[in-house]
Order: structure tokens, then C-alpha cells, then sequence
């Protein structure tokens, strides 16, 4: 019997409810939103208001089961604060730990919008800049020269938007090796089994989603500030903002690993997470949705003049600022553009930062906001196909706002 089925027989837990959840009207919309998801089918009418148009709405526990999702924690974002905060499920499909709002999921991909904020904060203050070739920063390692990087630096700007011509790849490692270095990744070297941070193509001249870019970047921060990334975005992000479950450490210490959610397959299987412990500041990023909330607001807040803890509102707007157009079939049909950092949709008033992140075996997030009113989400599940029910819970969201 496959091991979701376990999940049946659990409750869907409801573990905790902040912020003003005690409020009659939250109340209502948290039950509307329980209740009231529809299969996803197109990303038409993903952030469309309105009452739901489908004839047999489903609850989140049957969804949860449809895809094979054992756990869910989501909290949502109202005029650039917290406004609720809950958690389903559990944190191992068979397990009887229910997911709570302070367990810790892999915010994958997710993690670049966070790095991408590190960066801009140290431009701001002066130690970085967005067009200078990176090598000028690189000490550890040197990005390798070549007639194309002849033609065009690669620089921060390049490897925030992906248009720095390094090559999409994952990082594999040689099982019973040990964990390869920063820079063993970097270079491809064995017992790292990804391809190495060699320019492909001209910088500038196309756009390549590059997980290996940013963990260049992580080189140049950790070369450029002195520091181990971990500990940067632990004194730039995290503590400044109050994010008390965010750690780019893993292995997990002792108190967190308790809290840790599990990824599981398609099919609802448990396996062991894939994280690698050196290369972190593409996808290594363990976090909770409260906390990622924070991490929101606050760039919300900067775009708005609102603080400058760790973005002024000149730096927030130009992360908010489309640097290019992105082939529709990027985010599934959604007509995204490229900030620095971060994806875009819409204009003006309408305008949404969204990153979503997906970590093999199966864990998915969600972040997004409108940094015009100050609403957004950030949802993390630990199924392999919780990225498509994050989608049908951000719609839900939105129907119920």
C-alpha cells in the first residue's frame, strides 16, 4: 500500500493560528479557503477575485491527498504584515508529527530571491557593484576566461537576471565520497558530479534559468565580505528581520531537525532530502512560511518608504523593475519578466514579485506579494507535486482575500 494512504487516516491538522486569526472575518475566510480550492488547470485567472466558479469545490485535506502531499504550511500577508499563519498535515507520510507554522521546509529556489536581496543590500552599502566583472571580487576561484567572457564581463547584474551564459544544471555528487567543496562545485570537480561554472555563451545575450550562477554569487559574497554565506545572511536577513526559523546550515542542528519536513515523491513515498550542504545560495535556504512572510513584508515595505532595515526604497523598486521579458513557457504560461532576483507580473498598482522553488525528491515553495497594497503569501509543502497545489492554494487565497 503506497505510503500517502497513511495520510488518510490522520486528521488534517490545523496547528496554529496567528497573528489577528482570532478575528471573526479572518476566521471566515480561513474556512472559506479550507473549503473552497478548485482543480488548477491553467495558470488563467491565478490571481483572479471572486467567488469560485466550479460547481464541486474541494477541501485542502482532499487535495492534499490528489497530490500526494503529506504536509502544508502556509501564511499569508495583509497590508505588510502577518495577518494568519496555519499548518496541515504531517511532516512524514506514516509519522504521527504534524506539521506546525514553526517546522522548517526547504525553500528551494525560493532561497535565490533571498541571496538576491543580500546582494542588493551589500551594492547599496557600497562593497559590491552590479557591472564590475566579477573576477574582481573572486579570490578563492576565478570564473574561467574564454573568447566569450572576452566579449562580455560577466558581472552581478548578469547573474541575478541569468543572462551571465553559465549552464542550468543540478548537483549531483559521487555517493560515498564525502560533500564536495564550494569550489569542487564550482569547478565540476569530483566528488561534485554537476557541470562546472564555465560561460556557455555570450554574457548578456540570452536568458538561462542557472542554478551554478548563483552559487558564484555565493562565492563572491563569501570572497568579497569574509564571511561564510550562512553567517551573512544570517546577520544581513534573518536576525535584523526577526526570521528566528531561517538557517542556509545543513545539516540541521539538534533543535531544528526535530521540526524538519520531509520530502516525498509523486507517488507519496518518503525520501531523504537532497540538500547540499556547501552549495546553498541557489536553493539551500531551510525556513518557515511565517518567516518568509517577514522576508516579504519588509521588501514591501522598503518599495513603499516604509523601512530600510535591509533595502532602501530605491533599491526595493529597482528589484521590483523588469529588467527583460520571459518566454511565457517559463512559469507554465504566465507572461513573467525578469527583476533583479526575482520573477514579475503585471504593472503599476498590479504589480506581483513572485519566485517559486522546487528541491528534488519533493519539497515546493511559494513567495509572492504586491508590493503596492502590501498582500501577499508564501506557501511550502513537502510533496513532489505540492507545487501544482500550491498554485490551486494561491488561487483559493486570492478568491477569498
Amino acid at each position: 500500500m503506497p505510503r500517502w494512504i497513511c495520510l488518510m487516516a490522520v486528521p488534517l491538522a490545523v496547528i496554529s493560528c496567528s497573528g489577528r486569526g482570532s478575528d471573526n472575518l479572518v476566521a471566515q475566510r480561513i474556512a472559506r479557503f479550507e473549503t473552497g480550492l478548485v482543480a488548477f488547470t491553467s495558470v488563467e485567472g491565478l490571481f483572479q477575485a471572486g467567488p469560485v466558479k466550479s460547481e464541486d469545490p474541494k477541501t485542502l485535506a482532499e487535495r492534499m491527498g490528489r497530490y500526494h502531499t503529506p504536509g502544508v504550511s502556509l501564511a499569508v500577508i495583509k497590508d505588510f504584515k502577518t495577518e494568519w499563519a496555519k499548518a496541515y498535515g504531517v511532516l512524514r507520510a506514516g509519522g504521527a508529527r504534524p506539521v506546525a507554522t514553526d517546522s522548517c521546509f526547504e525553500a528551494a529556489s525560493t532561497s535565490k530571491f533571498v541571496t538576491a536581496a543580500i546582494v542588493l543590500h551589500f551594492v547599496e552599502k557600497g562593497f559590491l557593484s552590479l557591472d564590475e566583472d566579477i573576477n574582481a571580487y573572486l579570490k578563492s576561484w576565478k570564473l574561467p576566461d574564454s573568447d566569450l567572457t572576452r566579449r562580455q564581463k560577466v558581472t552581478l547584474r548578469l547573474l541575478l537576471t541569468h543572462q551571465a551564459g553559465l549552464p542550468a544544471t543540478n548537483f549531483p555528487q559521487k555517493d560515498g565520497a564525502g560533500d564536495p567543496t564550494l569550489v569542487q562545485v564550482l569547478r565540476g570537480e569530483s566528488p561534485a558530479l554537476n557541470k562546472p561554472a564555465v560561460v556557455e555563451y555570450i554574457p548578456g545575450t540570452k536568458w538561462q534559468y542557472s542554478n551554478i550562477g548563483y552559487v558564484v554569487i555565493q562565492q563572491i559574497l563569501e570572497d568579497a565580505i569574509g564571511t561564510p554565506f550562512s553567517e551573512i545572511a544570517r546577520q544581513t536577513v534573518f536576525k535584523p528581520l526577526g526570521m528566528k526559523t531561517s538557517t542556509f546550515v545543513y545539516p540541521l542542528d539538534e533543535k531544528l531537525r526535530a521540526r524538519e519536513a520531509w520530502p516525498h515523491d509523486s507517488a507519496g513515498i518518503l525520501r531523504e532530502p537532497g540538500m547540499c550542504p556547501t552549495a546553498l545560495a541557489h536553493g539551500g535556504l531551510m525556513t518557515t512560511p511565517s518567516d518568509l512572510a517577514l522576508f516579504g513584508a519588509e521588501l514591501m515595505r522598503a518599495y513603499n518608504g516604509r523601512s530600510h532595515r535591509l533595502l532602501s526604497k530605491e533599491m526595493a523598486r529597482r528589484m521590483f523593475t523588469k529588467v527583460l521579458d520571459l518566454d511565457p513557457a517559463v512559469m507554465g504560461g504566465l507572461p513573467v519578466g525578469e527583476g533583479l532576483g526575482v520573477f514579475l507580473y503585471g504593472e503599476g498598482d498590479n504589480l506581483l514579485f513572485l519566485h517559486p522553488g522546487g528541491n528534488s525528491p519533493g519539497m515546493n515553495c511559494w513567495l509572492l506579494g504586491c508590493p503596492r497594497t502590501g498582500d501577499g503569501a508564501a506557501i511550502m509543502t513537502n510533496g513532489a507535486d505540492g507545487e501544482v497545489l500550491a498554485l490551486e492554494i494561491i488561487s483559493a487565497l486570492n478568491r477569498t482575500r
